[in-house]
């Protein structure tokens, strides 16, 4: 049996998503959400689950048969940029924005507890619903797993909207989904000096040019042309004058890997050609990694059952194409296996974008592709 959406939830789903957009909080202050997300949830007879976190819902459907518990996630904080989106309903707080979507994921998966509550007998165990604060800023995943709420889930699942993709898609692909995310900062140390004088200086600026064209190098040559990685230097910093040659260079970017090795390789690349360098011409180099986000790895178990659920739910499956963006999703994959999939809101402008928007059809696509999938990885379950 194939669960369909009705029009009468399709129509509550974006109510409660221009609600949600109305209304965006940004991490870790979702409390106005957080009871929404309730108070919803509640109407619906799906239970509430009592955790130790003040933002953020856990919500369960237990199935009237005997099975594992798996988890479906959705984020719902929103982000610091002012609206610029041509809608009927705008942000009404000033300088945050739903602009990654995260009111779509949060009233889909409302529509699929709905669902699954409606169609408990078909459950061969239970779905765990995990309402996450704060993905914007990383920090969401880990605090509520760190409360308890993975604690006997065998499996989770979530999604991110791909404004690229028709409505009525689902992407999926089996392995690296999404980029691990770390940070790096260099301090290149010189000696200031005279700019009409510079050879009583060690300048920290052409040092750090130096610097900047090795790093490039790291991608091309000491990283396989299998494994995608991307290295952006993003800030160069130094001196405040025209004729003062500074003491200090202060540099900061980004790495995005898909690959474990990659991750552990580019670090240690850049630091050895960053105090080389430095070295080189008397100067010195202090190099900082700050890791970040892991690399959302989808487990290939589940492949063929996330595919059946697409086709069976009357959807369109395509292959997802992987992006160095990142995503807290990978903590939970750390602890338990899961499966993150693209979902079609053929929308205008990318993720983070003021004048974002996406197509409210794709709201029943989503509710009904979860809750399809949660009986068919409940049925399968071995």
């Amino acid at each position: 049996m194939t669960i369909q959406i009705t029009d009468q939830l399709t129509e509550q789903l974006v109510s409660y998503r221009r609600e949600l957009h109305e209304n965006p909080e940004l991490s870790m202050q979702e409390y106005e959400t957080t009871a929404r997300i309730k108070n919803w949830l509640t109407s619906y007879g799906v239970t509430i689950l009592d955790y130790p976190i003040e933002v953020g819902v856990i919500a369960e459907v237990q199935g009237e048969q005997e099975g594992p518990t798996i988890a479906i996630r959705a984020d719902i904080d929103a982000l610091p940029i002012e609206e610029q989106a041509d809608v009927e309903f705008p942000s009404k707080n000033a300088g945050v924005m739903h602009a990654c979507g995260h009111d779509f994921h949060t009233s889909s998966i409302i529509g699929t507890a709905a669902l699954l509550q409606q169609n408990k007998a078909l459950l061969k165990g239970n779905v765990r619903f995990i309402f996450q604060p704060s993905e914007e800023n990383a920090q969401g995943a880990e605090y509520v797993a760190n409360a308890g709420v993975l604690e006997g889930v065998s499996a989770i699942f979530g999604m991110h909207n791909k404004p690229d993709l028709p409505v009525g898609t689902i992407g999926v692909k089996p392995g690296p989904l999404m980029a691990s995310v770390d940070r790096f900062e260099l301090d290149v140390i010189g000696v200031g000096g005279h700019a009409g004088i510079p050879e009583n200086s060690i300048d920290p600026i052409v040092i750090s040019s130096q610097i900047v064209s090795a790093f490039q190098s790291i991608i091309s040559r000491s990283i396989s042309p299998s494994n995608n990685s991307v290295l952006s230097v993003t800030k160069l910093q130094a001196g405040n004058t025209w004729n003062v040659i500074p003491e200090k260079a202060e540099l900061e970017g980004t790495v995005r890997t898909f690959q474990d090795e990659s991750r552990t390789r580019i670090p240690e690349r850049m630091k050895a050609l960053a105090e080389g360098i430095a070295e080189s011409y008397g100067a010195r180099a202090d190099f900082r990694w700050f890791s970040y986000l892991p690399t959302v790895k989808n487990d290939d178990r589940f492949t063929e059952v996330v595919q059946e659920a697409v086709v069976d739910s009357g959807y369109n499956l395509v292959e997802a194409e992987a992006v160095p963006a990142g995503e807290d999703f990978a903590f939970y994959q750390e602890r338990i296996p899961g499966y993150f999939v693209w979902v079609g809101v053929e929308g205008p402008y990318a993720w983070h974008h003021p004048k974002f928007k996406l197509q409210e059809g794709a709201l029943p696509v989503a509710a009904n592709f979860f809750a399809n999938l949660a009986v068919k990885v409940l049925d399968q379950w071995k």
